[in-house]
């Protein structure tokens, strides 16, 4: 998978779960859940087009390409992997999301595969 700039990554991953709580996106809410100017999102989603990640339909419906959709997925698996772990070494939780956030764009795919795999046999072991 190609790499691209975190800023898009986040985008990607906020159009994911913005489609799965709303069932639409449009450029306003991407704006409204990052908090960011809507001039900024439009200049994002405008270079995300070019990059071949979403589609905008002509009724500023936002909807992920097959690309987008594969990167965004891949973001928010760690996001939510390493939010848990945190939480679970006892982070509050709102600090767990913020590092998680930050986590999730540094980390080779190698070193996550090997976190992912020790997360998933500590939860296997008895208590």
């Amino acid at each position: 998978m190609p790499k691209i700039q975190e800023s898009a990554e986040n985008y990607l991953e906020t159009i994911l779960v913005l489609k799965e709580r709303n069932g639409t996106v449009r450029s306003v809410d991407i704006a409204a859940e990052m908090g960011f100017s809507k001039p900024s999102v439009s200049v994002a989603m405008r270079n995300l087009r070019e990059q071949d990640c979403i589609t905008m339909g002509e009724d500023g419906l936002i909807s992920l390409t097959e690309k987008g959709r594969k990167i965004a997925e891949s973001v928010y698996e760690r996001h939510t992997l390493f939010t848990q772990w945190l939480v679970s070494l006892g982070v509050n939780p709102a600090i767990a999301a913020q590092d998680a956030c930050r986590i999730e764009h540094v980390l080779s795919r190698e070193t996550f595969e090997a976190i992912k795999r020790h997360v998933a046999a500590g939860q296997q072991q008895p208590q």
